[in-house]
This record gives structure tokens, sequence and C-alpha cells, in this order.
């Protein structure tokens, strides 16, 4: 009965440890990332307006079709009156009139067309503009999760440190109880033991703030402990690391941006160029009486009385020319060239910006591959030289300080490592990002 009560008891708290915790890889961080974002909903419903304003700029080209009614109620007026011999009244009570209006654009001086350049150019825009929010987040990512692997590596290599100051420390008390060894090696094994200890509760506080950073970017419950699965860091060679940018959304965005100035300087400059449009329109009236009376010298009178109804379909042609508006209209035209030739200047500048940058980050990615390699060496090395002295120490052929040195040694040399591995690979997702190559 005790066996299966145990058993219960441990199966619920598995399933509760299990419940605290995820297990993640890149890509499911990545995707979750861009699931819960803010930012990039945002940027979905920019493109989202900028498709329907670029429906909205398109329909300028139609046709469009108005409809009008007008119901009149007035007293009646007397429009003419000759003494008692004639009396002619006008009635509008109840006179309506409607209609329909059919309005073509024929010519506009262009401002039309670009209209629709601009919107289609907006919708580029929005579009590069969530590609851009897309990459950020994506680098934010990958930080985040190649940092939290990073941490997480260095608690495992100071839970080894751990064990390995456990095992001397074993060996020097079972050494000083026999009176190999003295009082003062012992205290020098607790000594660096403590520093383990405080390096490791260090780096264990240093996780549990890098999984809540993660949690915070991926959108995840903070009582969830996140366990990365990628803890495999890549360390192959890019085999050709390129300098051409020409795919980054910021550099898209200004030249999108220079192209949207040009459309304004031919928007303004059609405002003092002539418009053409054709206007169709149909109207009918109904309900406006007439009504009179006439007395003959005769002595016979005679009443009137006349509604009148009917519709009338006109069309027109209309022709708009500016002729002096105190050179406002040219005015503007200068100064939206002005504009144009700031955005030119302001895409060089960023041109020249990013191939600094993306330069730099070709130049990070080549010495941090450097610097794993360096690294791997190191640790092999340092590997080589514990064991060593380890043995040496366990045949009595050194001393605790050449051991103590190579487990230094050995921390310091595993430390370099990942340190290394993880900037590398933050190095090759900016490396991707300030390209434009990251998704």
């Amino acid at each position: 009965m005790k066996k299966i009560i145990f058993s219960l008891v441990l199966s619920a708290a598995i399933s509760q440890l299990q419940a605290q915790t995820i297990s993640l890889s890149l890509q499911d961080c990545r995707k979750m990332a861009l699931e819960n974002n803010e930012k990039i909903k945002t940027a979905d419903n920019a493109v989202l307006k900028a498709k329907l304003d670029r429906q909205i700029a398109f329909a300028q080209y139609l046709p469009k079709l108005d409809g009008s009614f007008t119901l009149l109620h007035m007293q009646n007026q007397d429009l003419l009156e000759v003494g008692n011999i004639l009396n002619v009244t006008l009635q509008t009570r109840g006179t309506y009139l409607a209609g329909i209006n059919l309005t073509q654009p024929i010519y506009t001086g262009g401002q039309i067309m670009a209209a629709n350049r601009l919107a289609r150019i907006g919708e580029t825009v929005s579009e590069e503009q969530r590609r851009k929010a897309r990459m950020q987040l994506i680098a934010d990512v990958d930080n985040a999760y190649y940092t939290l692997i990073s941490v997480r590596s260095k608690v495992q290599m100071l839970e080894a440190y751990t064990r390995q100051m456990q095992g001397l420390y074993d060996k020097v008390k079972l050494a000083v109880d026999v009176q190999m060894a003295t009082d003062n090696d012992l205290l020098r094994v607790t000594t660096k033991q403590n520093e383990v200890k405080y390096q490791l509760q260090k780096a264990q506080n240093g996780e549990q703030l890098c999984q809540l950073a993660l949690a915070n970017i991926i959108g995840a419950d903070f009582e969830q402990a996140i366990i990365p699965t990628d803890t495999v860091l890549s360390v192959d060679k890019v085999a050709q690391l390129s300098e051409d940018f020409s795919s980054r959304p910021d550099l898209i965005l200004l030249q999108q941006q220079v192209k949207a100035k040009e459309q304004l300087v031919k928007k303004e400059r059609s405002n003092y160029l002539p418009t053409l449009a054709l206007i169709g329109s149909y109207s009918y009236h109904d309900n406006l009486k007439l009504k009179g009376e006439a007395n003959f010298p005769s002595g016979t009178a005679m009443s009137y009385n006349h509604t009148f109804s009917g519709g009338s379909p006109y069309a027109l042609l209309a022709l708009k020319v500016p002729i002096f508006h105190w050179t406002a209209e040219l005015k503007k035209v200068k100064k939206a060239k002005l504009n144009l030739n700031d955005s030119q200047l302001q895409l060089q500048q960023l041109e020249r910006s990013m191939r600094v940058e993306v330069r730099r980050a070709v130049q990070n990615v080549t010495n941090a591959q450097l610097m794993v390699e360096t690294a791997t060496i190191g640790t092999q090395q340092g590997d080589e030289n514990l064991r060593v002295m380890q043995q040496k120490f366990d045949n009595q052929m050194c001393t605790m300080t050449d051991l103590l040195d190579a487990q230094s040694q050995w921390q310091q040399a595993r430390s370099n490592l990942i340190e290394a591995q993880t900037q590398l690979k933050i190095y090759e997702t900016e490396y991707l990002r300030v390209t434009g190559l990251l998704e």
C-alpha cells in the first residue's frame, strides 16, 4: 500500500514539474514570438490598410455615380396679378426633384496616376516595415535563446567543476585523516569549493533572468521554465560572406521614400495643369403646380390648373484651367523638389553607413570563427592538462597548487569555448539581419 501511495505521489510530482517546464527549439521560439508580438500584429494591420489605400486610389480612375432627392414645401407664390382680371399662383407644396449624376474624370493633370503610384509605394513600404520588424524580432529571439544556452552550459560546467572539487575534498580529507596532508591543504580546497559554489549560484540566477527575458520576447508564461533543445551550437565555416545588402528593408524603405518624393513633385506640378471631366445627369421633377384665374370683360371667368412633371437628361464637359495663383503652385513644386533632394542625400548617407555595418558584421563572424577554433584547442589542452595533473596528484608527483591551477585552467577554457560559440551564433544572426537575409 505504501509503495502504491509513493508511486502516485511521485507521478503527481513529475507531472507538476513537467507542467512547469517547456522544451523549445529555436524555430519554436521564433514562431511563438512572431505569433504573439504586438508590433508584428500592428505591422500586419498596416499592410492590410496599405492594400485598402491602393484600392481606394485605383477607384479614382472609375466613374462615380451619385443620387439626389429634394423635397420642397413652401407657401403658394403669386407670380402674376393684374387687378381683378388675372391671377397666377405657383404651388410648391410636395414638389420634389430626384436625379442621378455620373462623373468620369478624363484628365486631371496626372493627380490620379501619382496618387496610385504613391499608394503602391505605400503598400511596398508597409510590407518592408513588417519584414524589418520580423527580422529584428527574430534577431532578439536568437540573442535571448543563445544567451540562455550559454548560461545553462556554464551552469552545467560549474556543476561538473563542483563535483571535481568534491572529489578532491574527499581525497584531501582522507589524506588529512591519515596525516599525509595538512589542514592548510584542506582549507585551500574548501576555499576553492566556496568560490565555485558562489560562481554556480551566480550562474543559476543568470539562467533564471535569461529565461524570463526569452519568455517575455516569445510571449510564454513566466512561470514555466524554458528548456532549450538546440544546445549543439554549429561552428561550421560560412563558405562566402557577401557584403551585398540590397535586400535590406532599411535600404528599400529609403529607396521607396525617394520614389514617393518624386511622385509628390509630379502631384504638386499637376495643381497648375488643366483638368477635364465628363458629367452626365438625369433629373426628374413632379408635383409642381401652376394655378391661375382669368376674368374677361364679358363677365366670363376661367380657371387654369397645370402640373409640371417629367425628366430631362443632359451631359456636359467641364474644363478647369488655373490661370494665376500668385505663383503659389510653382513654389510648392520647388519645395517638393527640395524634399526629394533631402531624401536622396539621406539615401546616400544610409548606404555608406550600411556598408560599414555589413563589413563590421562580416569581420565579427570571421573573428568569432577563429575564436571558436582557438577556444576548442584550448579546451582540448585543458582537458588533457587536467587529466595529467590528476594522475600526477594521485601518484604524489605534483602539488595541490598544480592541480588547482589545472582545474582553474580547465574551467576557463570551457567558459571561453561556451562564450565563443554563443557569440558566433549571435554574430551570424546579426550578419543575416544587416544583409536582409535573416528571414
